[in-house]
């Protein structure tokens, strides 16, 4: 798992010529680090007098912010298992009609596939920005800039993760389902792009 790979080993991988990981991977990463600073924001909150009234929603959020951190991980392996069968498809030959036909079939299928994870994992990163939404507003003042950092990696991965959509609907014979897959997106990039403005905003508002 690439989790289980020290930074420095993740990296190298990333700057080489292997297919994963790639942007996917490191919208996963990026995702899990913004969503870790909100659970160091909840865990220097807990505990302390000038937030008590806060005390329940914080033990709820630093449940919630670490089960998350832990999913999201996760997708840096699962975009790089989404990218395996467009990688093989890429490979096929098609020297005649009947191999480009299977081909395209192969191809449309791994597609749809390598569309789907990017696309879950937007939704999730749309999860640990309304998280932070609230720790822009509970968190303990003295880590608050941490709120702002988490939220800028959270809008990093959502964009990011954007992009391995819109790369693969963009090949797809199947216009229906890119267009279906494309809304999607956009309706979480509005959505979260937007939250995560008023999120740093409100941070800002707070520091300066």
């Amino acid at each position: 798992m690439m989790a289980d790979q020290n930074m420095n080993d993740f990296l190298e991988v990333l700057s080489s010529s292997a297919p994963v990981p790639g942007g996917g991977g490191a919208s996963a990463y990026a995702a899990a680090i913004g969503m870790s600073l909100g659970t160091m924001v909840a865990n220097l909150t807990t505990g302390k007098k000038k937030y008590a009234e806060y005390q329940q929603e914080i033990e709820e959020v630093i449940v919630k912010s670490e089960a998350l951190t832990k999913e999201l991980v996760t997708y840096m392996d699962k975009d790089a298992e989404a990218f395996e069968p467009l990688s093989k498809a890429y490979g096929l030959p098609k020297n005649t009609p009947e191999e480009l036909v299977v081909r395209e079939e192969v191809m449309e299928k791994a597609l749809v596939v390598a569309s789907e994870a990017p696309l879950a994992l937007m939704e999730k990163v749309l999860e640990a920005m309304k998280i932070l939404e609230r720790l822009a507003v509970i968190g303990s003042a003295l880590a608050i800039s941490d709120v702002g950092v988490g939220i800028q990696m959270a809008k990093a991965a959502l964009n990011g993760a954007s992009l391995n959509v819109f790369i693969n609907t963009k090949l797809m014979k199947n216009e229906a389902v890119a267009e279906d897959m494309n809304s999607k997106a956009d309706e979480l990039l509005a959505e979260g792009n937007d939250l995560a403005d008023e999120i740093f905003d409100a941070v800002m508002d707070r520091i300066r």
